[in-house]
Formats: structure tokens, C-alpha cells, sequence
């Protein structure tokens, strides 16, 4: 993980947006915010995004602190991507850039095209979806 915090920027602000750049790492931080996601259910819940594309990402984002995968020793093998303690910390600034982004799109009569900002409960650890 040296590695790549070297070759991130050294201003703050630079470094942050760089951590989560990309067209699909907010929307997946967004979705393992709530609990451990397998790359199928990830994969359902963003059809747009490349199985290639999506497994890039989570590995950057693993590479970053942001993501934990968790291996499983089970037949066939279990693999659960899950926002560490540093990603839940973007939840926050994710939702206010969501407000923002509906500010924005109502200010430019974009209205209609504009989803919600959602802000689910999060999953005790260790609780399954039907908890």
C-alpha cells in the first residue's frame, strides 16, 4: 500500500479527489456504505459497469483504505467487499455532494433526470440482509 500513497498528491484536497475519482467508485462506496457486498451483487446493482471495470476499482479502492475484501474458506469461495472505517468516513461528504449535484440540476431546470440522495441504516456488522 506504500506504493500507492507515494504516487498520491501531497495537497489534501487533490489527494482526496483523486482517491475517489473515477465514474464508478462513488457508486460503490455508496452501495457497501450499508454492508459487505460480493462482487455479483455489486455487479446486479450497477448492470452498466464491466465485471473488468468494477473489479479495477474495488482493487484501487482496496489499495487505498477504502474497501476490505473478505475471503471466505468456503466451497465454492465467498469474497465480500466492505467500506473500512476510512471509507464510511466519505459517507458524508458523498451525500453532500449528491445535494449538491441536486442543487445544481434544479438551478439548471435539469430536474426530472435527478435521482435522491438515499440515506439508508447501516447494517449491524455481521447482520445479514433480512436482519
Amino acid at each position: 500500500m506504500a506504493g500507492a500513497t507515494n504516487r498520491l498528491p501531497k495537497l489534501p484536497v487533490e489527494r482526496a479527489l483523486k482517491v475517489i475519482a473515477g465514474r464508478w467508485k462513488p457508486v460503490i462506496l455508496y452501495y457497501v456504505f450499508d454492508g459487505p457486498k460480493r462482487l455479483s451483487e455489486l455487479k446486479r446493482m450497477m448492470p452498466d459497469i464491466t465485471q473488468k471495470v468494477l473489479i479495477q476499482q474495488l482493487r484501487e479502492m482496496e489499495e487505498h483504505g477504502l474497501v476490505r475484501r473478505q475471503i471466505f474458506a468456503e466451497v465454492p469461495v465467498r469474497v465480500e467487499y466492505s467500506a473500512t472505517v476510512l471509507g464510511l468516513g466519505l459517507e458524508p461528504v458523498l451525500l453532500s455532494l449528491c445535494a449538491w449535484g441536486q442543487r445544481h440540476a434544479k438551478e439548471q431546470n435539469d430536474i426530472p433526470d435527478v435521482a435522491d440522495c438515499i440515506v439508508r441504516p447501516r447494517r449491524a456488522p455481521g447482520a445479514t440482509a433480512a436482519t
